[in-house]
């Protein structure tokens, strides 16, 4: 078949992504449908954000991309947060490029032309605490809360001091540039539930002191 799918079809898959069954069922009448798919990616009209799933490019689109969605997309069940989380809700002053998500499954990274996408494992019960969904680009991802971003960040990462109050308060103030006003502002209550469901208790205790002091 050699007349050619108008890209309106492909603009009106939007900026959400997309598996290649999606794809192979838009371009059903072609000989080769999968051959095609390559062809659009190579022309940089389809982003591959892994085998099996991608993203229609902006320039096609009209959209903006959410890696947050995307992220959410690539593996799941999962939420973005740590430091990507911290950073978008303007709690730390530092841009941060890897998107870290917290998953029930595996720990996991993926890589492609959009940055470098990692997911943590934590257990079932830990998992739904604290999740929001938040909108950007016109659609609607899942975010950790504030609270549970600072929460999955201090029992995910190493070399959190977990035994002195001091040492923490530090900590955020040093290391993470975080202004403590702001952490005071923090809901104590979702911290707990973190602290029962997780691990890092004794840090997470702290936490709750630094806030509710």
């Amino acid at each position: 078949m050699t007349q050619q799918v108008p890209y309106r079809e492909l603009k009106a898959l939007g900026n959400v992504p997309i598996s290649t069954e999606v794809l192979q069922s838009l371009y059903k009448d072609y000989q080769s449908p999968n051959m095609h798919i390559s062809m659009l990616e190579k022309k940089g009209l389809l982003i591959r954000l892994k085998r099996g799933l991608f993203v229609v490019s902006p320039e096609i689109s009209g959209k903006e991309l959410s890696v947050g969605l995307i992220a959410n997309h690539l593996y799941g069940p999962s939420y973005v947060s740590l430091h990507w989380a911290l950073s978008w809700y303007g709690l730390i002053p530092e841009r941060v490029e890897t998107v870290t998500s917290v998953t029930t499954r595996h720990t996991r990274e993926f890589k492609n032309s959009l940055g470098r996408f990692t997911f943590r494992g934590v257990s079932q019960e830990y998992f739904p605490i604290g999740i929001k969904s938040q909108e950007d680009a016109g659609l609607r991802f899942l975010l950790a809360s504030p609270e549970k971003a600072l929460c999955d960040m201090l029992m995910q990462e190493k070399h959190v001091p977990d035994q002195s109050l001091s040492r923490l308060e530090i900590f955020f103030e040093e290391d993470m540039r975080m202004d403590m006003e702001d952490l005071r502002q923090m809901d104590g209550g979702i911290i707990r539930q973190c602290m029962e469901a997780g691990n890092k208790k004794q840090v997470l205790a702290n936490l709750v002191k630094l806030i509710e002091r």
